[in-house]
């Protein structure tokens, strides 16, 4: 498995834990999920991807976090959703 595939996988896992848990209204665990969310965008940063990887990266490193937000949390994941399936695609190219 390749680091970028890593940080786009844990990326989308911990997306996918801040939408669950704002709708839940478990907001302290939500901001502790986003906090880590941001390493791996800061990481992701660094390296060469997709533009559509690029465009989702940048957008979450703009974001203010509200875990309230409930518009904000289904954006989260939506970007989960997406970059899920694109690690999904990353297997089958090597095949």
């Amino acid at each position: 498995m390749s680091e970028n595939k890593l940080l786009i996988g844990s990326l989308s896992n911990d997306l996918n834990r801040v939408a669950n848990l704002s709708q839940r209204g478990s907001y302290k665990a939500a901001q502790r999920f986003w906090e880590e969310s941001k390493r791996w965008t800061t990481d992701l940063k660094l390296h060469e991807n997709k533009p559509q990887i690029n465009n989702i990266v940048n957008s979450l490193l703009q974001t203010n976090f509200d875990p309230t937000d409930l518009a904000q949390a289904e954006n989260n994941l939506m970007y989960s959703i997406i970059l899920q399936n694109y690690t999904l695609s990353l297997d089958q190219e090597t095949f």
